[in-house]
């Protein structure tokens, strides 16, 4: 069957393009502790020593995320005497963007460093930075595959990696977007947008869309406590307010979905490290 036919045989029957419904996210699965932790602070590497890591799968988009810290500032010019500084660094493996094989460098990729600000932003939202002062807490996130929704994940991945890590947060921040364009003349919004759906909102790609009807949202919010950290649109509405509120509004239910199965990895991690206490387990050494 045709990518053309399967799509028009999915629009009747009102789901998208990957068989979702307009308000259902993709299959995440979280890990805590994908990577060995030790209480080191040295290179940018995500391979190194860490206070703690994850990794987090939305769809086809997968993110690994490494936290270390608290540890001491390198420079004393960047010390702060009321809090700890909160570094942020995101990269992309070279295969990550499907094709695309280009190297992009962290520090000079526009749109790295945007993103970068935007978690960095999301993150001091929740973290008790406070708690540390003059000291550094180092976040490192590597995008190993992006279908789409790269920033929705690295919110989520460096949430569960931080909470791995031992620091303190006010809440968790969970993350996902929420789109609204005209498709097949029919107006709907829909929840935790795709690599093509994204394409279509916002009219990259050469796939058309990007009118004034369009809109594309992420959004990071922290839901036991209701408040929105992040809300990011780059769209130009035409709907006015009332448009951008049925957006957030699927978005923060789309968080809701995402803070659930978050929430489920972080039981499932702490129920393995009692089991290890209590020598019900088998567990791997650091030193390995």
């Amino acid at each position: 069957m045709s990518s053309s036919r399967r799509t028009d045989i999915l629009s009747l029957i009102h789901l998208r393009s990957d068989g979702r419904r307009p308000h259902e996210i993709r299959h995440m699965s979280c890990h805590l502790g994908a990577l060995p932790s030790t209480t080191a602070c040295g290179t940018a590497l995500p391979t190194s020593a860490c206070s703690g890591s994850s990794m987090c799968s939305m769809g086809l988009t997968q993110v690994l995320c490494v936290v270390r810290g608290p540890c001491d500032v390198g420079r004393r010019s960047e010390e702060l005497p009321d809090r700890a500084t909160l570094e942020v660094n995101m990269r992309t493996t070279p295969f990550s963007p499907p094709g695309d094989r280009r190297n992009t460098n962290p520090t000079t990729d526009r749109r790295l460093i945007e993103q970068s600000h935007l978690l960095q932003k999301a993150l001091s939202a929740s973290i008790l930075l406070h708690l540390y002062p003059k000291s550094k807490i180092s976040v490192t996130v590597m995008v190993l595959a992006d279908d789409g929704g790269r920033l929705e994940a690295s919110i989520n991945a460096a949430t569960l990696a931080l909470m791995d890590a031992g620091i303190p947060l006010k809440d968790m921040v969970c993350a996902c977007s929420a789109g609204r364009w005209n498709a097949g003349g029919s107006d709907e919004i829909v929840v935790d947008l795709n690599r093509r759906e994204i394409q279509a909102a916002t009219g990259t790609g050469g796939g058309g869309g990007g009118t004034s009807d369009t809109i594309y949202l992420p959004v990071a919010t922290m839901p036991q406590r209701g408040t929105i950290v992040l809300s990011q649109c780059e769209s130009r509405l035409s709907g006015g307010a009332e448009a951008f509120g049925e957006v957030l509004e699927a978005a923060m239910g789309g968080c809701q979905m995402v803070m659930e199965v978050m929430a489920a990895a972080v039981r499932e991690r702490g129920a393995g490290l009692w089991k290890a206490k209590e020598g019900k387990c088998n567990i791997m050494l650091d030193d390995w």
